[in-house]
């Protein structure tokens, strides 16, 4: 055995939320550190039945045995003191969705951990995996770091780079990236054991930050060039999702391909293409939807989509519907 694999075993606090987090948590569980216990954020509302749902991580967590804490808010002095009764060694945060304050950063005593779907200091932020594709980047990755009060500013541990395929959306990089995120936990953790990890400041320089996508954000803006709205609908898929309007009708559009061709008709407007091809002009080329979804909820192949809804060529695809034009900043 070598001494990463004879290093100590942590006792562990857990703070995560969504799926990203899931493969790790499972990780520590088949490893040999202890997690004292999972935070992670309250149920919420969600689809049209507006029911409660648990968290991923809480799921998961009842399914390993996991004591599990939801507070409102970490920012309180009666977190801080829970977390301070368990004496953990580490806290492990991955994508937990609030910021946590100092008297919690210190309730452990080797201090606090994050891992983040991004190499550092690039794509500081909530949505680095979308933006990575959106942006048209050919590699990403995940990093871990100390954490401080910044965000994402934390002296950083380790990095391991991830290539982004050529039709990558940002599902299935997130699983991806997961993944490789969950062996990066239990290596940090096995080096920083055994001494071996020199954490290193990050380089204000490089840094680019990643903001929230909102729902309306999903809209597709026709005078772009044909590569950045293909890119742009990898990274919005599956959330928040591309769309346009055909009239009054709202399409999301799932999957497409751009072409390199000369086209004098205006952004959005439909072209003449093959039997059963929806091609779209764009600010610099074409683009080709592959899937879309309409008003009936399914996603389908273009082919089949048109055989219920015929667009024909000369139509113009907008980011408005046709009776309600954007309203004015």
């Amino acid at each position: 055995m070598n001494s990463i694999e004879n290093s100590q075993a942590y006792r562990i606090v857990f703070m995560g939320t969504p799926g990203f987090a899931v493969p790790a948590l499972k990780a520590l569980h088949e490893s040999k550190h202890e997690v004292l216990m999972v935070v992670t954020q309250p149920d919420r509302k969600k689809g049209r039945g507006r029911k409660l749902a648990a968290p991923p991580v809480k799921s998961t967590a009842l399914e390993l045995g996991y004591e599990v804490f939801q507070p409102e808010s970490v920012k309180t002095d009666e977190f801080a003191e829970a977390i301070l009764k368990l004496n953990p060694d580490l806290l492990l945060v991955i994508a937990f969705g609030q910021i946590i304050p100092k008297a919690v950063l210190r309730a452990a005593d080797r201090g606090a951990i994050n891992l983040h779907a991004s190499l550092l200091p690039k794509y500081r932020g909530p949505a680095p995996i979308q933006w990575a594709i959106i942006n048209r980047e050919k590699e990403t990755g995940v990093t871990t770091m100390f954490m401080d009060e910044g965000l994402d500013t934390g002296d950083m541990l380790l990095s391991q780079p991830v290539e982004i395929g050529e039709r990558e959306t940002s599902g299935t990089l997130h699983d991806r990236l997961a993944d490789v995120g969950a062996d990066l936990v239990l290596e940090t953790l096995g080096k920083l054991a055994t001494g071996i990890l020199s954490p290193v400041p990050q380089d204000e320089r490089h840094s680019t930050y990643a903001p929230l996508l909102k729902k309306q954000d999903g809209r597709i803006d026709w005078t772009r060039p044909a590569k950045e709205i293909e890119s742009f609908i990898r990274g919005v898929n599956p959330w928040p999702g591309a769309f346009t309007f055909c009239d009054d009708r709202r399409l999301k559009i799932y999957t497409a391909q751009y072409l390199d061709m000369d086209t004098t008709a205006d952004p959005g407007t439909v072209l003449v293409g093959f039997p059963c091809e929806l091609r779209v002009a764009t600010g610099q080329g074409a683009l080709v939807l592959e899937e879309i979804q309409g008003a009936s909820g399914k996603c389908l192949l273009t082919k089949d989509f048109l055989c219920g809804c015929h667009i024909a060529p000369g139509t113009r695809l907008r980011n408005y519907e046709r009776h309600r034009p954007p309203k004015r900043t």
